[in-house]
């Protein structure tokens, strides 16, 4: 067959020749090439799943399930997530049944420490929906005008994380970080402009209550010449998250002013020190920074408390993810067994805990516990690799020294 009787041939379907594309399928009297093959195939694997999509047939306790696999510890604040998340994603896909009441949404914020799994939690919250989610960091916002990333810069990341469809960005998930660090400089209302603190809160007002925002596609400031995509944020849950040092301090105050006895409030106080920060009203927010009018866009408050030793023991080993079988399948790679005893996984949780960084600081110990190995795997005897209690303070001893020296 000549190569000209070759060129002849077209795809059915988009009429692309044969030498435009990689591939031509041939079948009776028809062709299709592998591009639309490919296309097909992906409208085919969007349409076996409407049912997951947008997380509508999961319920309350099947969500916490799938958070129990990668997040551990903080009951309350999983069961909490998924009962908000359930009833916004419900009232979404009952938008155009109930028409005599309109229920607003409840976006979410998570209080606790650092490393205590408010990131996680969100994260792991989008991939259970499978839906869009873009993560900010509060610090880096600033109010229209000023040096400084725009709010609009957020919804321009869910739209990057959505491959620019809006539809499915108008369904998506923004975690907001560090929002504690937004707070106003004082209480009273300042006669100087605060573009970094209360005006940053202020820019997020309407944005995450709901409205038509217009979002420059290729980031950056706008100007009047350039063109906009509308992104509605009415069906976008915002969630925020914050350590909020600090605030322990105003719960305390508010306590001790409202009870009679005084003996007992301390004591109460001091038994429930730990687990303080759940007893947060809007009044604590706002008398630490937050505007009134921010608190009051943000129904759902939980917090999640410090991570203890167990906890974190648990971290190391229970996930799906978790530390010990990310750095096992990494030795697997280069044909070597890692083997952790409980005792040396117990003292990589002593030492996070005395770190003060959470599950966070986990990571940072293993790399500096296993950095030699991982350095020169071939000077591992036997293949394996057998990490023990004394291994633990050995090394981490010697990276004091050296950091101390």
């Amino acid at each position: 067959m000549s190569e000209a009787r070759k060129g002849a041939y077209s795809c059915s379907f988009c009429g692309k020749l044969h030498s435009e594309v990689r591939k031509l399928i041939a079948g009776p009297r028809v062709y299709i090439c592998n591009e639309c093959v490919e296309l097909c195939s992906g409208i085919l694997q969007e349409e076996g799943r409407p049912a997951r999509q947008g997380g509508f047939d999961l319920k309350p306790p099947e969500i916490k399930q799938v958070l129990d696999e990668y997040v551990i510890g903080q009951e309350h604040s999983k069961k909490v997530l998924s009962v908000a998340v359930y009833n916004h994603y419900k009232r979404l896909r009952n938008s155009g049944v109930i028409s005599e009441v309109e229920i607003s949404k409840s976006n979410v914020l998570l209080i606790g420490p650092t490393g205590s799994g408010k990131t996680l939690l969100a994260r792991t919250l989008a991939r259970v929906l499978q839906v869009p989610f873009a993560m900010a960091d509060a610090t880096t916002l600033t109010e229209a005008g000023y040096v400084g990333e725009d709010v609009e810069n957020i919804l321009l990341k869910l739209l990057q994380a959505a491959n620019f469809n809006v539809e499915a960005a108008q369904r998506g998930i923004i975690y907001i970080d560090e929002v504690d660090k937004i707070s106003r400089k004082s209480e009273n209302a300042s006669i100087t402009r605060d573009v970094s603190g209360e005006g940053v809160q202020q820019a997020l007002l309407k944005v995450i209550e709901g409205t038509v925002s217009s979002v420059p596609p290729q980031g950056g400031r706008k100007h009047p010449h350039q063109e906009f995509i509308q992104i509605n944020t009415d069906n976008i849950l915002f969630i925020f998250g914050g350590a909020f040092d600090g605030l322990e301090k105003i719960i305390e105050a508010r306590n001790r002013g409202s009870c009679m006895g005084f003996e007992a409030n301390v004591q109460k106080i001091a038994d429930k020190r730990k687990d303080i920060l759940c007893y947060t009203e809007p009044e604590d927010l706002v008398k630490f920074g937050l505007i009134p009018e921010f608190v009051g866009r943000i129904p759902v408050v939980t917090s999640l408390g410090r991570l203890d030793e167990e906890t974190l023991y648990r971290i190391l080993v229970e996930p799906k993810n978790s530390l010990v079988k990310q750095y096992t399948k990494l030795f697997e790679m280069d044909n070597l067994e890692l083997k952790f005893d409980n005792a040396a996984l117990l003292a990589v949780a002593k030492k996070a805990v005395a770190r003060n960084t959470g599950a966070r600081g986990l990571r940072a110990i293993m790399e500096s516990l296993l950095l030699d190995f991982m350095f020169n795997p071939l000077g591992c005897e036997g293949g394996k690799v057998v990490v023990d209690a004394a291994m633990v303070e050995d090394v981490m001893m010697s990276r004091n020294c050296f950091e101390s020296g």
